[in-house]
């Protein structure tokens, strides 16, 4: 076959050249290799590539370059951000490597081309240098806390979500030994009962189906600093998993629900939560108790029967989920919860002690004793808020001993600098043998 032929272009400089690396073996993409990479690991799809690019058509005429402007390109592979012959091409490159990838229109821009520098029907060349490439950042805070690579690509745009059954095949590594080898079937949300780390149901849920991929899990989604005893994890350790998402059936989202489901619902999760705040699972309790309240905090024109259920589980889940941030130590969020528990019944009894708990462990001990006095007036048999209120009253007066005794330093502490800089001016002038001003 002639170049005319391959390319449909009768003038060209450039040699059509190189290996065909397209699936469909169809000419598509010729790769010619013009300097070898280093090392053996390719990128993978979803990596974040970086790369320097010169865009040339056949005759040689230059239509872009990176290395003009200075700065390399990036984008995350197999995702469909840039022409079809690049996520084929970069994928096989090494780091260092510099290849020429020829590419037919098809797999460029097609036949209506990219006015006005690339005509309808082109076919493109472009010599393509990979610098460096690294994994996915899937963290809603991108702090670098689990990182993905994946190995085989799933199919559609789906992904587990909050509740999804999910059917897994997890491996996890720790320094190459590898301690966790399962096939589980769960829902997201009971991942800690099954001695998985935050990080895997994390990662689960970027997944599609089908898909298998490496993740690295940092120790703030993993083990933490207390690591695991079962698996024989130290505190801080950086954790591997290998995950492949075999099945899973996405948990109906709020707006898929009606009241009746929701109500059910509600009803079936409280008393999950209730078990795992039994069983000291805190977290796992909160996440049960947060899908009551995203069921039903925005539900209306319901029926005065179904308005009372729903307001009697809201309160529920916004009571014991101040309970649960409590014993996470987290004042903040319980203090929240005891807000909105309070705004469907401003006199309830726990929602008051609890906000006081709550003001207490912020160190806010004057409006923690207002809450506990409060108890104390709509409920006079409560009495650990009595006893709440003498501990205020005892933080109140040590914090007020500790301010006098801050206060009372820093007066101290101004009025030796203000004697000094009057002794400072009120010093007498003299003369030194040269005839020169001499402050003493």
């Amino acid at each position: 076959m002639t170049a005319e032929e391959l390319t449909g272009e009768g003038q060209h400089t450039i040699p059509m050249e190189g290996e065909d690396i397209t699936p469909k073996k169809d000419g598509g993409v010729l790769k010619l290799v013009k300097r070898e990479g280093t090392g053996t690991e390719l990128p993978m799809t979803g990596d974040k590539v970086f790369v320097h690019y010169v865009g040339t058509l056949l005759d040689g005429t230059h239509f872009d370059s990176s290395r003009d402007r200075g700065e390399k390109f990036s984008f995350e592979l197999g995702k469909g951000q840039v022409i079809k012959a690049w996520d084929i091409g970069v994928a096989t490159m090494k780091v260092g490597e510099l290849a020429q990838l020829i590419c037919k229109p098809e797999y460029a821009y097609g036949s209506a081309g990219s006015p006005p520098k690339i005509p309808p029907s082109a076919t493109l060349v472009f010599e393509v240098e990979l610098f460096e490439f690294r994994g996915e950042d899937i963290t809603d805070e991108e702090d670098g806390g689990i990182i993905r690579r994946i190995i085989t690509k799933g199919q559609g745009y789906s992904k587990p979500n909050e509740g999804a059954a999910v059917e897994v095949t997890v491996e996890g590594t720790y320094e190459e030994r590898v301690f966790d080898e399962r096939e589980l079937k769960f829902e997201i949300g009971d991942g800690e009962n099954l001695c998985l780390p935050p990080g895997v149901e994390k990662a689960i849920m970027a997944m599609e189906q089908g898909e298998e991929a490496l993740f690295t899990i940092k120790p703030k989604y993993g083990f933490g600093n207390a690591g695991n005893s079962k698996y024989n994890i130290p505190g801080g350790a950086t954790l591997q998993y290998k995950i492949k998402l075999s099945a899973f059936e996405k948990a109906k989202e709020s707006w898929e629900m009606t009241t009746a489901e929701k109500l059910e619902q509600s009803g079936i999760v409280k008393e999950k939560g209730t078990q795992y705040f039994k069983e000291g699972k805190y977290k796992q309790a909160s996440v049960q108790y947060k899908r009551i309240v995203s069921w039903l905090e925005h539900e209306s024109g319901l029926s005065e029967e179904d308005e009372k259920k729903a307001k009697a589980l809201q309160l529920a889940a916004h009571l014991n989920l101040a309970m649960c941030y409590l014993k996470l130590q987290e004042p903040n969020q319980a203090l929240e919860h005891c807000d909105k528990a309070l705004e469907i019944d401003d006199s309830n009894e726990k929602a008051l002690f609890r906000r006081g708990e709550a003001l207490f462990g912020m160190k806010e001990f004057d409006r923690a004793r207002d809450d506990f006095q409060r108890v104390l007036q709509l409920y006079p048999a409560n009495k650990a808020a009595k006893s709440q209120v003498v501990l205020c009253q005892k933080s109140i007066k040590e914090q007020h001993e500790k301010d006098k005794r801050i206060y009372a330093n820093m007066f101290q502490k101004f009025a030796e600098r203000d004697s000094k800089v009057k002794n400072l001016f009120s010093a007498p002038v003299t003369r030194d043998c040269e005839g020169e001003e001499d402050g003493g």
